[in-house]
């Protein structure tokens, strides 16, 4: 039961993704969501690191969908700001934003990574498809008021792992 929460890979940003060690897995697609996962909770503009990281993952021949559970003026926004299509009000970890992004990027649930911040959200949602799950420390402190109170909860599986049976654990969260 407890696998669920277990991501393929933890990594402290997405800036250090391999996009060739996703190649060599057969990762065509990537999902990823949104606040504390590209840019900060609610912040409006993408860095010059993050249209770079955007545009190394597209020359590579990855499709990319943002998916979030944010209303649809903030992910519409944001998504032509970076030209990544984008699903709002995904209700994650439900699987219809998941299913809506794979339908948009013509991927598979066997071909496709989802990366996020969060373990009861993105995670979750992701190993219920079995997609390939990429688990990043969260952005910045700053939330939405229920998600800081999953983050005690989700705390307990990041800081020990051990407890799902994940097998070492992620570098501390750098604090900003």
């Amino acid at each position: 039961m407890l696998n669920v929460l277990r991501p393929a890979l933890f990594l402290r940003s997405v800036y250090e993704l391999d996009f060739k060690r996703l190649t060599q897995r057969g990762i065509q697609g990537i999902i990823v969501d949104l606040d504390n996962t590209l840019v900060g909770y609610n912040r409006p503009d993408a860095s010059e690191q993050l249209l770079h990281w955007l545009a190394t993952a597209k020359s590579q021949g990855f499709r990319l969908c943002i998916v979030s559970n944010n209303l649809s003026a903030r992910v519409e926004e944001f998504s032509r700001h970076v030209g990544v299509p984008g699903i709002s009000k995904a209700a994650k970890p439900r699987r219809r934003g998941f299913w809506q992004a794979m339908a948009l990027m013509r991927t598979q649930p066997s071909n496709t990574a989802v990366i996020g911040d969060q373990v009861f959200t993105d995670i979750l949602g992701g190993n219920r498809l079995g997609l390939y799950t990429i688990l990043v420390h969260p952005l910045e402190d700053r939330e939405f008021f229920t998600t800081r109170l999953v983050r005690r909860i989700e705390h307990m599986v990041v800081t020990r792992p051990e407890r799902i049976g994940v097998r070492g654990k992620p570098s501390a969260p750098r604090r900003r």
